[in-house]
Protein backbone atom coordinates (compact mmCIF):
# COMPACT_ATOMS: atom_id res chain seq x y z
CA UNK A 1 0.00 0.00 0.00
CA UNK A 2 1.31 3.48 -0.76
CA UNK A 3 -0.24 7.14 0.76
CA UNK A 4 0.24 9.68 -1.15
CA UNK A 5 0.57 12.24 1.36
CA UNK A 6 -0.75 16.62 0.51
CA UNK A 7 -0.07 18.49 3.38
CA UNK A 8 -1.20 22.39 2.94
CA UNK A 9 -1.20 25.20 5.08
CA UNK A 10 -4.09 27.41 5.12
CA UNK A 11 -4.86 31.21 5.75
CA UNK A 12 -6.96 31.35 8.67
CA UNK A 13 -9.17 33.42 6.43
CA UNK A 14 -10.23 30.42 4.22
CA UNK A 15 -10.02 27.59 6.10
CA UNK A 16 -13.86 26.54 6.32
CA UNK A 17 -14.44 27.56 3.04
CA UNK A 18 -11.59 25.44 2.33
CA UNK A 19 -11.89 22.43 4.06
CA UNK A 20 -15.82 22.65 2.93
CA UNK A 21 -14.13 22.70 -0.95
CA UNK A 22 -11.35 19.75 -0.18
CA UNK A 23 -14.44 17.35 1.24
CA UNK A 24 -17.17 18.11 -1.15
CA UNK A 25 -15.51 18.99 -4.30
CA UNK A 26 -11.69 18.38 -4.67
CA UNK A 27 -11.60 15.05 -3.20
CA UNK A 28 -14.51 14.16 -4.68
CA UNK A 29 -12.82 14.51 -8.24
CA UNK A 30 -9.66 12.70 -6.99
CA UNK A 31 -11.49 9.80 -5.70
CA UNK A 32 -13.53 9.66 -9.08
CA UNK A 33 -10.15 8.53 -10.87
CA UNK A 34 -10.43 5.53 -8.93
CA UNK A 35 -6.68 5.54 -8.68
CA UNK A 36 -6.96 5.38 -4.59
CA UNK A 37 -8.96 3.01 -2.39
CA UNK A 38 -9.37 5.67 0.61
CA UNK A 39 -8.48 8.64 2.07
CA UNK A 40 -8.15 10.47 5.48
CA UNK A 41 -7.93 14.33 6.51
CA UNK A 42 -5.68 15.05 9.24
CA UNK A 43 -5.32 18.38 10.85
CA UNK A 44 -1.68 18.37 11.93
CA UNK A 45 -0.97 19.69 15.94
CA UNK A 46 1.70 21.12 18.01
CA UNK A 47 3.09 23.46 14.96
CA UNK A 48 2.64 27.46 14.64
CA UNK A 49 -0.99 28.90 13.73
CA UNK A 50 -0.47 32.18 13.68
CA UNK A 51 -1.03 32.56 10.24
CA UNK A 52 -3.35 29.57 9.89
CA UNK A 53 -3.87 25.85 10.26
CA UNK A 54 -1.92 23.15 8.30
CA UNK A 55 -3.71 19.65 7.02
CA UNK A 56 -2.61 16.13 5.62
CA UNK A 57 -4.69 14.74 3.26
CA UNK A 58 -3.95 11.11 2.64
CA UNK A 59 -4.53 9.39 -0.52
CA UNK A 60 -3.93 5.33 -0.25
CA UNK A 61 -2.92 3.12 -3.26
CA UNK A 62 -2.99 -0.59 -3.30
CA UNK A 63 0.18 -0.22 -5.83
CA UNK A 64 2.83 2.26 -6.76
CA UNK A 65 0.92 1.82 -10.42
CA UNK A 66 -2.21 3.27 -9.40
CA UNK A 67 -0.18 6.28 -7.70
CA UNK A 68 2.11 6.79 -10.94
CA UNK A 69 -1.22 7.05 -13.07
CA UNK A 70 -2.66 9.61 -10.82
CA UNK A 71 0.10 11.32 -11.37
CA UNK A 72 0.87 11.05 -14.88
CA UNK A 73 -2.74 11.58 -15.59
CA UNK A 74 -4.83 14.18 -12.93
CA UNK A 75 -2.37 15.50 -11.02
CA UNK A 76 -1.24 17.99 -13.03
CA UNK A 77 -5.05 19.73 -13.82
CA UNK A 78 -6.18 19.46 -10.19
CA UNK A 79 -3.26 20.92 -8.76
CA UNK A 80 -3.69 23.60 -11.59
CA UNK A 81 -7.44 24.29 -10.11
CA UNK A 82 -6.90 24.16 -6.79
CA UNK A 83 -4.40 27.64 -7.13
CA UNK A 84 -6.94 28.75 -9.60
CA UNK A 85 -9.41 28.81 -6.37
CA UNK A 86 -7.03 29.78 -3.24
CA UNK A 87 -3.58 31.35 -5.46
CA UNK A 88 -1.70 32.29 -2.62
CA UNK A 89 -3.72 31.69 0.77
CA UNK A 90 -2.66 27.86 0.72
CA UNK A 91 0.98 26.46 0.32
CA UNK A 92 1.19 22.59 0.40
CA UNK A 93 4.00 20.17 -0.62
CA UNK A 94 3.16 16.11 -1.37
CA UNK A 95 5.25 13.23 -0.42
CA UNK A 96 4.52 9.48 -1.50
CA UNK A 97 4.97 6.87 1.56
CA UNK A 98 4.92 3.00 1.41
CA UNK A 99 2.81 1.66 4.41
CA UNK A 100 5.08 -1.48 5.92
CA UNK A 101 2.99 -2.67 8.67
Amino acid sequence: MFIYNITTHVAHSIKEVWLDWMEKKHIPEIMQKECFVKYQICKVLEIDETEGVTYAIQFYAESKAQYNRYIEMYATALREDAVRCWGNKTIGFRSLMELIS
